[in-house]
């Protein structure tokens, strides 16, 4: 998602896009889960070397965002926790293995807030159907430019503090990569899935995704920077399993 302004296509979250959505991207005639057979997964992100520094943020051209934002600011790219080695803001899912399961509606808004001209959170995850509801906290312009490969792209400025804008998903679709094009600094990225099977791992780059039912699962952790990896693994009924993945730095260079 990018800051700017102006829009490019019909804000979603008047209606038009929920009826393709409304199931949550799932197939009918599907199979319920049995909550009391589910088992959970769990797990850390590391990398194998040294991340690089996250790039500094200049703000100056809106003064605003300077006193909004207070003292050196900085790209959220790399979420290294105190140990050099876990990695937050990666994004965990099941890619594979859930056959015709059928799930509750998501609940609820996601919200995507614009404070201290950053979007918070950085990562974040949401289902196909559920509203994504962004505001802008902020007392200057801002824009939300989702840039979407299988959705349908989108740009809506914001340019009172307090406005409230939504988007819905009608496609699943990891990553999806949102910017400002007022603030060029500002960027999100957002997994829509079409179960609710997924996590970001946290500031010590953990992540748990409970509620699995008994099986086989291809799971994949993937990062804005350093791609994905996969993983396999299964879970029995009642059952608790742990899965760590490590990321390659190499693939820095590789992608830019």
């Amino acid at each position: 998602a990018a800051c700017g302004g102006g829009s490019e296509a019909p804000a979603a979250g008047s209606g038009s896009a929920a009826p393709a959505a409304a199931a949550g991207g799932q197939k009918a005639g599907g199979q319920k889960i049995d909550p009391a057979t589910t088992g959970d997964l769990k797990g850390v992100i590391t990398i194998n070397g040294k991340a690089p520094e996250n790039a500094p943020v200049k703000m100056n051209a809106d003064p605003i965002c300077v006193r909004q934002a207070q003292g050196p600011q900085f790209q959220e790219t790399y979420k290294v926790a105190a140990d050099g080695k876990s990695l937050g803001n990666v994004f965990v899912y099941v890619k594979d293995g859930l056959g015709n399961y059928i799930y509750d509606a998501p609940a609820g808004a996601v919200t995507l807030n614009q404070e201290g001209c950053h979007y918070i959170p950085h990562v974040f995850g949401i289902r196909v159907g559920q509203t994504l509801e962004i505001l802008n906290s902020d007392p200057t312009l801002h824009n939300i430019h989702g840039m979407p490969k299988d959705n349908q792209e989108f740009n809506q400025g914001q340019p009172i503090q307090g406005m409230k804008t939504t988007h819905v998903f009608t496609k699943k679709e990891v990553l999806v990569p949102f910017k400002c094009d007022v603030h060029g600094w500002m960027n999100a990225y957002v997994g829509v899935m079409d179960h609710p099977f997924f996590a970001v791992s946290d500031a010590d780059g953990r992540f748990e995704i409970k509620g699995l039912p008994a099986g086989t699962y291809t799971i994949e952790a993937i990062h804005e920077k350093l791609g994905a990896v996969t993983q396999t693994v299964t879970i029995a009924a009642k059952d608790s399993k742990e899965l760590n993945f490590t990321l390659d730095v190499s693939k820095v260079a590789a992608t830019n």
